[in-house]
């Protein structure tokens, strides 16, 4: 069945227009007709199933709506902090962390970041990669948009304050732990990923500075997008819903 995010509050019944982007999809993408089934979400968790009953134009208007909230949150609540790689390669982090189940991806300025965002450049950068997380929802069945955050400077970011139950955690090769010997947690795990190149050792000591516990995923170096996506997968097969 297609689904189309549709930003709070929906209606409970009755019928609902679906945004402009969403009828475009709908009308001109997927070339749905009236009388076929959709479903909708808001991405704070609601999601609602309906009946196209009306396309007009640009207007693609869902009636008949019934509730259809199904809870499909990991128990796990995984924070991704993704030093910036090069090229697309965050937009493809972001489609499969939504798909695995973060709920926050932070991107950072790091050392060896080799894309450079200006302000303006960095507010166009997110909206881009908030569609990108919008779409895998839309795939995958979430009802709950994971948070898309503006790129931070890494050592400013660190010096922020994080609630003292969080697991805070940096993926480095040399690190002598491994997520086996971590304790369950009992807030959210926070996932440090450096860009191409890792963090420098400055960046390393002051992460562990700040309570970061460095670990290790086997006695591989995996690209930086591999060991974002492998290490959320971990944590899901460790805590989480897997």
């Amino acid at each position: 069945m297609p689904r189309f995010y549709c930003p709070p509050p929906l209606p409970l019944t009755g019928s609902f227009d679906l945004p402009a982007d969403a009828a475009h999809h709908a009308a001109r993408v997927l070339r749905l007709r009236e009388g076929d089934e959709v479903e909708i979400f808001d991405g704070a968790g609601q999601a609602r199933t309906g009946v196209l009953v009306e396309i007009a134009g640009k207007r693609v208007v869902v009636g008949e709506l019934a509730d259809s909230t199904v809870e499909r949150e990991s128990p796990l609540r995984v924070v991704l902090a993704q030093g910036l790689p090069s090229g697309d390669k965050l937009d493809w982090v972001i489609q499969k962390a939504t798909e695995l189940g973060v709920s926050e991806i932070q991107p950072l300025a790091t050392a060896r970041s080799v894309v450079k965002l200006s302000a303006e450049r960095a507010a166009k950068r997110q909206e881009h990669w908030q569609q990108i997380a919008i779409s895998a929802c839309e795939q995958c069945g979430r009802n709950v948009l994971p948070t898309i955050h503006p790129p931070q400077d890494l050592a400013k970011w660190l010096a922020q304050p994080r609630p003292a139950e969080d697991n805070k955690l940096i993926l480095l090769p040399e690190g002598a732990s491994s997520l086996h010997a971590q304790a369950q947690p009992t807030g959210a795990v926070v996932l440090l990923i450096g860009a191409e190149g890792g963090f420098t050792e400055a960046e390393s000591d002051l992460a562990l500075q700040h309570g970061y516990t460095p670990i290790r995923m086997g006695q591989r170096v995996m690209r930086t997008e591999t060991a974002a996506i492998a290490g959320i997968a971990a944590l899901q097969m460790r805590w989480g819903d897997f």
